[in-house]
């Protein structure tokens, strides 16, 4: 009887456990607490395709890809720091070679020699998981040799079943790559060569990105399944725009908890690390 109600509590115990480590990560502070979700008007316009963008009755933003376009959306100003955040859900099946995104860049303005910080949903085939790639770009060198800085992820959840909220935190000290609160990448200015610091726009799309979006590009987009479709709703952004006189930027950092939630989401979620790759050539990036 001892022995049984033993082996009870210690298969319960376990069970507990690795439930927990499979759980969402907890950063102990919600960086959205103190901020307003706001209707898509109050921020962006439609930049390409607007054909293929609508809005239902909640005020969600659907875009989509189909064989004739993608579409994308620009905001109304640009920043030099701040919070950048929404919600999006994503589309279930087959999705190879589909790219749904929301970053920020001034590549429009600085073709070659552009900064991006962004968030990408690499699309996928049945059975296998959604990429989250969070990417930083620091000036081209102005012939197209676009240096990424790719970190990426498999989440903790399904991001087809429901929405989830994915931000960008800039400051003048690091960029902070967020899902649902929790702090999944940080990114530390060493050096203005190794930072971006000059203002950008905010932007959001889909698109066909075949040549790369899933596994290297071994599997395309197959529009036997178009339309490919992204919902985004919950646009909070707060942020010092460039036209701004004064404006009190964040001061970056992590505390201690969120430093921890962060190194948990890397130990069970990272699959790909730029700085551990090891045919990169390491003189391009010397932060790593």
């Amino acid at each position: 009887m001892a022995a049984s109600l033993f082996l009870l509590v210690f298969v319960l115990v376990m069970s507990s456990s690795s439930t927990t480590a499979q759980g969402p990560p907890s950063s102990g502070y919600y960086f959205t607490s103190s901020l307003q979700s706001n209707s898509f008007t109050q921020y962006f316009a439609n930049l390409w395709g607007p054909q293929h963008q609508r809005f239902d009755d909640q005020g969600s933003l659907t875009i989509w890809l189909d064989s004739t376009s993608g579409s994308g959306f620009k905001s109304l100003r640009s920043y030099r720091s701040g919070y950048f955040g929404v919600a999006v859900k994503l589309q279930s099946g087959y999705t190879a070679g589909v790219l749904t995104s929301f970053y920020l860049s001034n590549n429009q303005y600085y073709p070659g020699n552009h900064d991006e910080i962004d968030l990408e949903f690499l699309g996928t085939t049945p059975g296998k998981p959604y990429t989250l790639q969070t990417n930083v770009f620091i000036r081209g060198s102005g012939d197209g040799n676009i240096v990424g800085r790719e970190m990426r992820f498999h989440l903790w959840f399904d991001p087809t079943q429901d929405f989830h909220h994915y931000a960008i935190r800039w400051s003048a000290s690091d960029i902070i790559f967020l899902v649902d609160n929790v702090p999944i990448r940080r990114y530390t200015r060493r050096n203005d060569g190794t930072f971006p610091i000059r203002p950008m726009w905010v932007y959001g799309s889909i698109w066909d990105a075949s040549s790369w979006a899933t596994e290297n590009g071994k599997y395309k987009v197959d529009y036997h399944y178009q339309p490919f479709v992204a919902k985004y709703r919950d646009f909070k952004i707060s942020g010092c725009t460039a036209a701004a006189a004064s404006c009190r930027p964040d001061s970056g950092g992590l505390s201690q908890e969120q430093y921890r939630a962060m190194e948990r989401v890397q130990r069970n979620y990272l699959v790909y690390d730029y700085c551990n790759d090891p045919k990169r050539d390491h003189t391009q990036i010397p932060e790593c």
